[in-house]
């Protein structure tokens, strides 16, 4: 198989991403320095046309100079085909959208290769693939019957409900075994989550300890930062309060590991960011982990490099 000579990465608008801590970045930097060529392209610009892939992409430089962190080229119209690799990283929420973008780079993989496989993407939500791995989770439960979930909490005291496709912690809620605002707040997800089930697991007091983020390259855990939510807040999500940190992987961490590593491998999932609270694994991000930056950053390992060392073991 020939060496990897373009890249091309369908992502959200270059110019919006925040490059201290921004994986999808982190890869680009390292692609660069690897010289291959670089291309952009918003997931929008997405087209199929019969039965041929095609979008509308910008040769990209980057720089990891904070205000002057890219430039783009002239866009042009090409067949997606003729690139070597494609990363899948748009943010989610996992929607429609997001779906039918799978099923056309679905028509390119693997000649072309896409990371992560788009087909075991789109079947691998991360709130739903985790429960393949019941027993390392945290009890949980996926409904939007109120019936079930007013059972759930009242067994459980204190829950967190979030939406299922949801992502960065937004819409995520600690609600505890005597809070009035409950029926509210089923009311509200009702209206807001239309159609959608919710997921609900036992809340897990080790998270004011921190909700640990750890990468996995080709099944194999190469580092992991821990997450500290802010005093007034349950969510651990950086963006959102968390404050990172320097950690090791427990002993437990690595039996999640061990255990979820062949899973991974057989779906094609190259990159993978799992969360874990105390002993429990609470999700397992496929869709666009990060991560890279903030590892490095604690004196990790260069994960972006690991991860482009397995690509380049995949096509060579």
């Amino acid at each position: 198989m020939a060496r990897i000579r373009t890249v091309a990465f369908q992502m959200d608008h270059v110019s919006g991403i925040s490059i201290t801590g921004d994986s999808t970045f982190a890869m680009a930097l390292e692609a660069q320095a690897r010289g291959y060529e670089l291309f952009h392209y918003t997931p929008d610009r997405l087209t199929m046309r019969d039965g041929k892939i095609f979008a509308a992409v910008e040769p990209m430089q980057v720089r990891d100079v904070k205000g002057e962190h890219f430039t783009l080229g002239e866009r042009e119209r090409i067949d997606l085909s003729t690139m070597d690799v494609i990363h899948l990283r748009q943010d989610p929420p996992f929607h429609m959208g997001y779906i039918t973008s799978t099923h056309l780079l679905e028509r390119i993989h693997p000649k072309t290769l896409v990371v992560n496989d788009p087909a075991w993407v789109r079947n691998s939500p991360e709130k739903i693939f985790v429960t393949e791995f019941a027993d390392l989770m945290p009890a949980t439960l996926i409904s939007r019957d109120a019936e079930e979930i007013a059972r759930f909490r009242q067994e459980m005291g204190d829950i967190i409900l979030k939406p299922l496709y949801g992502n960065g912690g937004a819409g995520v809620f600690h609600s505890a075994r005597d809070d009035r605002n409950f029926t509210s707040l089923l009311e509200m997800f009702d209206q807001v989550y239309r159609g959608e089930p919710y997921i609900a697991q036992a809340y897990l007091p080790a998270v004011r300890k921190g909700d640990k983020r750890i990468l996995l390259v080709d099944g194999e855990p190469v580092g992991a930062i821990n997450r500290v939510p802010a005093e007034t807040d349950s969510r651990s999500n950086m963006h959102v309060g968390g404050r990172a940190e320097a950690t090791e992987l427990t002993k437990r961490e690595r039996e999640i590991c061990a255990r979820i590593g062949p899973a991974l491998r057989e779906r094609g999932f190259i990159f993978v960011g799992i969360d874990v609270i105390g002993d429990y694994m609470t999700e397992i991000n496929v869709t666009s982990p990060t991560g890279i930056r903030e590892v490095k950053k604690f004196g990790g390992a260069d994960v972006a490099a690991l991860m482009w060392d397995a690509i380049e073991a995949k096509r060579i």
